[in-house]
């Protein structure tokens, strides 16, 4: 594939290779079309800017060779150049789409894994613990009081490693999530959030329904993600979660006063992986969803996350 550097260069081999086809190339001159079309691909030329190119090139080739009896045909042939130029973005978007697609199968198949070992972490093992505690009870009252003392302590261990399995199930996969959906879900996690970080989290909603499932999951985990990363790396004392419900739009935002950093060149820098900001827009993706960050040393961060509620932009299925 030739190399090109700039709009301009594609341009000049883009009409050159219009003008060999309008002058009776044939099938050869018009596969250089797709080959153009992936240049044009590769340096990120927009399909806008591919309209305006092959306007530009065609109006040269008018002014330069064409009689006014050519012009009829040169038209229809002209399109047909164009629309072979544009087959390698129909087939990169046709790529996308099937990207997206098994990336949604992708988190909904790791929530349902989740969600089955949350399951078995509170029941299963919660079934076994009380087991353990009826055993237990069944054979104290035949022990010495020095035994007895012994097993209340361990029974008290016993307690704790509940209380961890418990937490451990809910951080997972919380089952008021599912049952009362986001905002609860949400208030519960940043409850938690806050004792165990000594945060101050403060949460506002204009929300008064339901959201789709996977829309809910996606903003929980997502507001997770944050609270982890704040807690990690910011050194803020104060959190602020917003979740408004804008009509066609679900918008969520996630601000602390904490020390901030470059947003952009954090996000360029090669092998960092954004404090896990790769794997929030991985969950947007699919929803069609977008992440914007603003952040500046000394002036905290916020996180901006835009959803559309459309039914054709959250189903479970993507259409492309």
């Amino acid at each position: 594939m030739q190399i090109v550097k700039s709009v301009t260069d594609i341009e000049t081999v883009y009409t050159q290779a219009l003008e060999r086809y309008l002058g009776g190339g044939g099938e050869r001159a018009l596969r250089r079309a797709y080959e153009v079309g992936r240049m044009a691909l590769a340096n990120e030329i927009g399909l806008l800017e591919m309209a305006e190119l092959h306007h530009s090139a065609f109006n040269k080739i008018l002014c330069n060779a064409l009689g006014q009896d050519e012009i009829a045909v040169g038209f229809a042939d002209a399109s047909q150049f164009l629309a072979e130029s544009l087959s390698p973005y129909e087939m990169a978007y046709r790529g996308y789409c099937d990207a997206v697609a098994g990336l949604r199968s992708v988190n909904e198949t790791l929530e349902k894994e989740v969600k089955r070992i949350a399951h078995a972490v509170h029941d299963e093992a919660g079934q076994i613990l009380v087991a353990v505690y009826l055993a237990l009870a069944e054979i104290t009252p035949e022990l010495s009081p020095s035994l007895q003392a012994k097993i209340s302590d361990v029974t008290h261990l016993l307690h704790q490693v509940e209380d961890q399995l418990r937490g451990l199930s809910h951080e997972l996969r919380p089952t008021i999530l599912d049952d009362l959906g986001l905002v609860p879900a949400v208030r519960f996690l940043t409850d938690r959030a806050s004792k165990r970080f000594g945060l101050s989290i403060r949460i506002e909603t204009t929300l008064q329904s339901r959201l789709l499932p996977s829309v809910e999951t996606a903003l929980y985990r997502i507001v997770q993600e944050a609270l982890n990363n704040i807690a990690k790396h910011s050194q803020a004392r104060n959190v602020w979660v917003q979740l408004d419900d804008r009509g066609k739009r679900m918008v969520c935002s996630i601000r602390d006063d904490g020390i901030g950093f470059h947003a952009q060149t954090r996000l360029t820098e090669r092998g960092k992986k954004g404090l896990g900001l790769i794997g929030m827009q991985e969950r947007l993706s699919p929803l069609g969803g977008t992440l914007q960050i603003d952040s500046e040393p000394g002036r905290g961060t916020t996180l901006l996350i835009t959803l559309p509620m459309e039914d054709s932009n959250v189903n479970s299925s993507v259409a492309c």
